[in-house]
């Protein structure tokens, strides 16, 4: 199989519009899920992939609604134009890498400035101070983004990881559920680095 160049795409019209283009000419379409700074876990995921769709998406979003204030998003590795080298020595490829800048604030349409995702910054403060006791907030909250609506899978979040980290569940479920019906994948392919996941 021949190298190619990925289509990269950042606009979550444009990434719903191709993929009913695809499945239209009867492709089928299988999305490997990143927050990016790839490694050979994510490369074996995407060759895994390939066995079962005829065009592979690759998102890359560091997603901050799975970062409370208190953990740093900024500090999130990231380095683009290597994962895109990365994909693109790939035999067979990637045909998209779907690089939204933003997929919680409203009227943007996945285009605004920022590093994967508006303002990575989230304030430090105590968490405590910000929400009051026995509510979980993310960064995503923090900002007054305008986004509402959640994910939640209440068992998962009680137990294990949930413990220590009450929203990143529910903010991995969303945006997870956002790329599912943005792409709209025939298969996703995850990895097993995280049981609880």
């Amino acid at each position: 199989m021949a190298k190619r160049d990925p289509e990269i795409i950042t606009d979550k019209d444009a990434m719903r519009k191709w993929s009913r283009s695809m499945r239209a000419q009867g492709k089928s379409i299988g999305l490997v899920p990143t927050m990016g700074y790839l490694h050979q876990g994510h490369i074996s995921l995407v060759k895994e992939a390939q066995k079962h769709s005829d065009l592979i998406v690759v998102s890359i979003y560091a997603n901050p609604g799975q970062f409370a204030p208190s953990e740093d998003l900024a500090t999130y590795p990231s380095d683009f134009q290597g994962d895109i080298e990365k994909l693109r020595s790939l035999s067979g490829g990637v045909y998209v890498v779907f690089h939204p800048q933003n997929l919680y604030d409203y009227g943007t349409n996945g285009d605004e400035s920022g590093k994967n995702g508006s303002s990575n910054s989230c304030s430090s403060r105590d968490d405590k101070e910000t929400r009051g006791e026995g509510s979980a907030v993310s960064c995503i909250e923090e900002r007054q983004s305008g986004h509402e609506t959640w994910v939640r899978v209440e068992r998962l979040e009680k137990g294990m990881c949930g413990k220590r980290r009450p929203i990143f569940f529910r903010g991995v479920a969303t945006v997870v559920t956002k790329l599912f019906n943005i792409v709209e994948p025939d298969i996703a392919i995850f990895g097993k680095k995280d049981y609880q996941q």
